[in-house]
């Protein structure tokens, strides 16, 4: 992501990724309504260079529109649902945290499957129970892991996922995660 100024107009690039493509043409009306009617914002796929371009507009009132609405796209192409993605332009304290499954413990082949199958879990039941109990939302893109959500929540998360990772039994996790979402609820 690049952000220019041209004339009195700021601009950033948001790369698409080849396997982004597809998804990006089936919800370009999701993607780019909010953009122009809330953020007022101008927006186009180039496709020479294969990105979407954001720029600034007269209407513009938001000074942080420009880097919300890049967030917002960014996580798009990560992964994340419109919807969840769409967070991110409505509330201030979100945030995206990625990181790969080999940052965490060095593993290849085999090794590094099941990693990834303990962290999803059958049916993608640990995946969800960590979303559920940290109020965060999940992405496992081969060996990358991108977590949306509050700071808190995010470190939450990451802990339970290191700790599949390293080979943690998804019982023990669930028990964990269990104790948490009580916590938070008492909080509240």
């Amino acid at each position: 992501m690049t952000a220019k100024q041209v004339n009195d107009n700021i601009y950033q690039r948001i790369n698409v990724p080849p396997h982004r493509y597809t998804p990006l043409r089936a919800a370009w009306p999701q993607l780019y309504q909010p953009i122009v009617e809330h953020m007022k914002l101008h927006i186009r796929f180039n496709p020479k260079k294969r990105v979407v371009e954001i720029k600034t507009s007269d209407e513009t009132t938001m000074p942080n529109a420009l880097q919300k609405s890049a967030d917002f796209l960014r996580a798009f192409m990560l992964g994340f649902e419109v919807r969840d993605a769409i967070a991110l332009l409505r509330l201030d304290d979100l945030y995206i945290d990625s990181f790969e499954v080999t940052d965490v413990k060095t593993m290849q082949g085999e090794h590094l499957s099941r990693a990834i199958g303990r962290v999803a879990g059958q049916a993608g039941k640990t995946k969800n129970t960590i979303e559920n109990a940290t109020k965060t939302r999940i992405v496992l893109a081969d060996a990358h892991v991108h977590i949306l959500g509050s700071f808190a929540n995010i470190r939450l998360a990451k802990t339970a996922i290191v700790r599949l990772i390293m080979g943690s039994p998804s019982g023990k996790v669930y028990t964990q995660m269990r104790a948490v979402s009580n916590r938070m609820k008492d909080r509240f």
